[in-house]
């Protein structure tokens, strides 16, 4: 994982049951949750055929290793991808801009550090086809119940929307349509992303679902047939409208965290230490 490289690609509107924990920097909640992080990068590497699995785990390692050794105060999340091209994905959440120049700015003066990481970056640069970086802002307003237990998370579905030109307005509305119907069910929960710079930035954004078993799956499609229970007819009908004239497309992915391929908080492997490898 190259700091500040790449960008995800995945997608669906299945908002029931969503939620996204903060990768890094952000504010720590009760009950061992955590908040999202205001500022999001996603770093994707698409790798090349036969250099998934233990070749790209390994390369992977070395950046872990070196952000240990200078004792990083930044963390992150490595997924491999179970669902689309081969490729791993890594989420870095930051505060604030000035912390993601914190970020980077700390590394280029710690010079073990940048040493470590450009060697590391040649050897995986080797295994891959191509990388992108893409930076998402965290919106509260079109999020419900935030927060999620990092630590006891297996994997992802990362879901991806592009919204047709001049539909942000309905966008917010469609969203705020799901807020309100599930609003009524008490496990209901998700996280909103909006784009801000890389490809197709300022009509994209992405809800993360963080999951314990892929048994989950199952339940996000059970509650996203209680729709047609949550709001009237008449609403549901406004609601399949509005997404049909605002969403251009939509895709979802399944991701699982490789845990060697992570630099995790200590509150992360202190909930799980043999998941996390400490």
């Amino acid at each position: 994982m190259k700091p500040h490289l790449a960008s995800v690609a995945p997608l669906c509107l299945l908002f029931a049951g969503l939620s996204f924990p903060a990768p890094a920097a952000a504010q720590q909640q009760p009950s061992g949750q955590t908040s999202p992080p205001k500022v999001l990068e996603i770093i994707t590497e698409h790798i090349k055929p036969g250099q998934t699995g233990s070749p790209h785990a390994k390369t992977e390692a070395a950046f872990v290793q070196a952000m240990r050794q200078a004792q990083s105060p930044e963390h992150y999340i490595g997924l491999n991808a179970l669902t689309g091209s081969s490729r791993s994905v890594f989420l870095l959440g930051y505060d604030s801009f000035a912390g993601l120049q914190k970020d980077m700015d700390d590394t280029e003066k710690n010079v073990s550090l940048s040493k470590a990481m450009d060697e590391a970056s040649i050897a995986d640069g080797a295994l891959l086809d191509h990388y992108q970086t893409s930076i998402y802002s965290f919106r509260d307003d079109l999020s419900l119940r935030r927060g999620a237990d990092i630590g006891n998370m297996r994997y992802f579905e990362i879901t991806l929307f592009r919204l047709r030109s001049g539909h942000a307005r309905d966008w917010d509305d469609l969203v705020k349509m799901y807020h309100d119907a599930f609003e009524k069910v008490p496990n209901a929960h998700w996280d909103t992303f909006e784009k801000m710079y890389g490809d197709n930035s300022g009509n994209t954004y992405i809800v993360v679902t963080p999951m314990k078993s892929l048994a989950e799956v199952d339940d996000e499609m059970a509650s996203d047939k209680k729709l047609s229970t949550l709001v009237s007819a008449e609403q549901l009908q406004k609601i399949r409208d509005l997404g049909s004239a605002t969403i251009e497309s939509v895709e979802s992915n399944l991701f699982a965290i490789n845990p060697k391929m992570s630099y995790a908080r200590p509150e992360w492997t202190k909930a799980a230490p043999t998941f996390w490898g400490q």
